[in-house]
């Protein structure tokens, strides 16, 4: 049996945009629409897991005057 592939961000991005414009186009019942809500959201919190995560990867560390410091990237500016 093969093991089931995680979808990638850029295309759990895609379905939540899928469902936005599914639902503005209002021609979903309100149950739908409702059960259409919540998958958008769990799919949101999903996405923002992923990218915290992917945040935390991007820090580095660097010496500081105290010792080791743990800077953003994009604060990182030499």
């Amino acid at each position: 049996m093969a093991a089931k592939k995680k979808p990638t961000f850029e295309s759990q991005l895609a379905a939540v945009e899928n469902l936005i414009a599914e639902m503005e186009n209002g021609g979903l019942s309100l149950e739908e629409s409702l059960k259409r809500y919540e998958e958008g959201m769990k799919a949101i919190a999903d996405l923002e897991k992923e990218l915290q995560s992917a945040q935390q990867r991007l820090t580095v560390l660097r010496q500081g005057p105290e010792g080791d410091v743990e800077v953003p990237l994009e604060e990182d500016v030499q």
